[in-house]
Order: C-alpha cells, then sequence, then structure tokens
C-alpha cells in the first residue's frame, strides 16, 4: 500500500538497460510489500506503473491520442536526442488532454509492476513497434528502449522508501 504521509523528495534516477529498471521494480515491489513505499507525487504507484506501460503498449496496439501539429512535432523531435541523454522533464502536460496524459489507472502496485515488465519485456525481445509515436514519429527500436528508460526514471522517482 503506497501512502505519501510525509513529503519525500524526488529522486533522480538513471537507468541503462531494461534490467536496471527490472532491478528497481523489484525492489519496489519489496518495499510495498513491507509498507515501506511512499510516493512524492501525486499519484500512487500503481497509476504510476500502469502508465508507464501503458505508454510502452501504445506502440504495439495503438495511440488513444492524435498527434499534435506538424510544427510541435518538429520542436519535440529537436529535443529527443537531449531527453533520450538526459532525461524528460518533471511538469509536462499534453494540451486538451484532462489530467494532462493518459494510461494512469489506478491499479494496485504488485498488478502495475507485472504489467510494466511484461509491456518492458516486449520491448527487451525486440518486438517490432506497429505504430508510430504521436509526438516523435519513426523511432528506432534502441531509441523507444531509451525513451521508456528516461520515461521510467522521471515516474519512479516519486517512489521513495519511508
Amino acid at each position: 500500500m503506497t501512502t505519501s504521509t510525509k513529503y519525500v523528495p524526488h529522486r533522480k534516477l538513471r537507468f541503462n538497460s531494461i534490467a536496471d529498471i527490472n532491478s528497481e521494480l523489484d525492489k519496489i515491489a519489496e518495499l510495498d510489500k513491507s509498507s515501506q513505499l511512499r510516493t512524492s507525487g501525486n499519484w500512487t504507484a500503481g497509476q504510476i506503473m500502469a502508465h508507464l506501460a501503458a505508454w510502452i503498449e501504445y506502440g504495439y496496439d495503438g495511440y488513444p491520442i492524435k498527434s499534435p501539429p506538424w510544427f510541435v512535432r518538429w520542436f519535440l523531435r529537436t529535443r529527443l536526442p537531449k531527453m533520450l541523454e538526459s532525461g524528460m522533464p518533471r511538469g509536462v502536460k499534453i494540451p486538451g488532454i484532462p489530467g494532462g496524459t493518459i494510461g494512469a489507472d489506478d491499479i494496485p502496485t504488485d498488478q502495475g509492476i507485472a504489467r510494466l515488465k511484461k509491456a518492458f519485456k516486449r520491448l527487451e525481445v525486440g518486438e517490432e513497434a506497429a505504430f508510430d509515436s504521436p509526438a516523435f514519429g519513426k523511432m528506432s527500436h534502441e531509441d523507444r528502449i531509451r525513451l521508456n528508460l528516461r520515461h521510467a526514471e522521471l515516474h519512479l522517482g516519486y517512489l521513495n522508501e519511508a
């Protein structure tokens, strides 16, 4: 069970591989089981896991949102190399989407972790994405992995040990 009874700062994380994120997810699962998992953000751990998994799954199953205008896509595309290297910025919201994003279903943490591991497994085994990113367009498989690792760093940084 995730609680947020006291402020816990955002952690700066860096994942270099899917193995790194799986290790972090195992730690989060243990903290959750021992009731030592805390969140410093607005979402539960389950919402974080569901959101991260959903954005990986959309590349395989289809994105439920439209692409932004071409000039926004162009701008985002120019920012992609920096994001892949340095990480994703906090607080970004998708205009016109209630809550600023999608896919943050509130599910139990253990179910969210299982779903996220399954989604990362699809990337790990090299399953080819059927859909281009609405923001970044066509991406190499390696860049998709790196982008999802950066996305996970951002959101998992809100989960901490009590």
